[in-house]
């Protein structure tokens, strides 16, 4: 078996993942599910041999020392991968996902137009998160390549690692690499303000250090996008509160109704017709409604009916009303709809017809 073949198989297969793993054998993830190769379990030395071949000398010290290591690389001919590489009960194993080599659209992605606004805001923070393999990585990919056919701007991204590859249109777009092409994501952040950036990109906000570059740099007139592992919009403003120590918390509050542009949540389901996944995409925007519910920590639990009253007005949806226009367009089957839905019996009622407790909101999907 030789690792080119594997990834041969994991274009061919439209896998998005695939894990090795010593005494077993190659698993794809294909649609959200792990599938086993038959053939030869692989063994340490196989996986240490091919691990090392893909590793650079620095990246294979850096892996030795502190026995993890993340890279990306590309294939000719195959296609680009995000690795990494790890130990597990003393031997090495290795997690890789393909990434596609174009930058799909956000409408070839099935993502929601509104997205295109975000993307073209002059200022402020927007957030893509969701669990991990959700779609965040290429959901901001699609809306940098949306500002980059657009509009002229200077777009610098801090990413560990490089994923997504893009090429200057109407924009200049300059890609850094932790450990490739600075030292780490503070030390790129503390000097990026000085590189004439408007829009920035964090691969992701891991801890308060960068939450507050973010902030800073969302307040001075710089347009900033990035991920947080959390489950919805709600949840992702308790989230970057927590950063920061309770004295602080309201000083916060203040910079997010501030700063804040939008949060842009993901979830894949299967499809209906079994090719691929689709996005069920949850939407918070920076409404007047909203502002006022973040400055407050007791309105701020409000904050998930506010999105749902506010997708007519604003664009806004929950991850429900998104579920359930995919269901009514025929994009998601019924047993896949119930089981990602936030609230089960209300979904139920809403499709025969009971109107139950959230009432507005719900109107234009209702019509449909």
């Amino acid at each position: 078996m030789e690792l080119k073949t594997l990834w041969e198989k994991m274009m061919k297969v439209n896998a998005s993942d695939l894990h090795l793993k010593a005494n077993a054998t190659p698993v794809f993830r294909i649609n959200g599910k792990l599938v086993s190769e038959k053939g030869e379990s692989l063994t340490p030395e196989i996986l240490k041999s091919w691990s090392y071949k893909l590793m650079t000398p620095s990246q294979q010290q850096t892996f030795e020392r502190m026995k993890e290591m993340d890279f990306a690389i590309s294939v000719r001919g195959i296609g680009r991968f995000r690795v990494n590489v790890f130990l597990q009960r003393g031997s090495i194993a290795v997690a890789m996902r393909a990434i596609p080599i174009s930058v799909r659209r956000i409408e070839e992605l099935n993502l929601p137009l509104i997205l295109k606004d975000l993307a073209l805001k002059p200022r402020g923070l927007v957030l893509c998160t969701g669990t991990t393999g959700s779609g965040k990585s290429t959901t901001l990919a699609a809306m940098i390549e949306h500002v980059n056919e657009n509009v002229s701007r200077h777009i610098i991204t801090i990413e560990d690692p490089i994923e997504y590859l893009f090429r200057d249109n109407l924009s200049i777009i300059c890609q850094r690499e932790v450990l490739m092409d600075t030292t780490s994501f503070s030390m790129a952040l503390k000097h990026i303000l000085r590189q004439d950036p408007d829009v920035i990109l964090i691969g992701e906000i891991r801890d308060r250090e960068t939450m507050d570059v973010a902030l800073k740099a969302a307040d001075t007139g710089h347009l900033l996008m990035s991920t947080l592992h959390t489950l919805n919009a709600t949840e992702t403003i308790n989230r970057i509160i927590s950063f920061y120590p309770p004295h602080q918390h309201q000083h916060v509050r203040v910079l997010l109704a501030t700063t804040l542009v939008g949060v842009v949540s993901l979830r894949l389901l299967p499809r209906a017709d079994g090719k691929g996944r689709i996005p069920a995409v949850e939407i918070l925007l920076s409404t007047p409604t909203i502002k006022e519910y973040l400055l407050d920590p007791v309105k701020t639990m409000l904050t998930q009916s506010a999105i749902e009253e506010g997708y007519g007005q604003y664009g806004m949806q929950t991850f429900d009303q998104s579920i359930f226009k995919l269901y009514k367009d025929g994009m998601i089957t019924y047993d896949d709809a119930i089981q990602a839905v936030t609230n089960p019996d209300e979904f139920k009622l809403r499709l025969v017809g009971i109107e139950a407790t959230a009432e507005r909101g719900w109107e234009a999907f209702d019509k449909k």
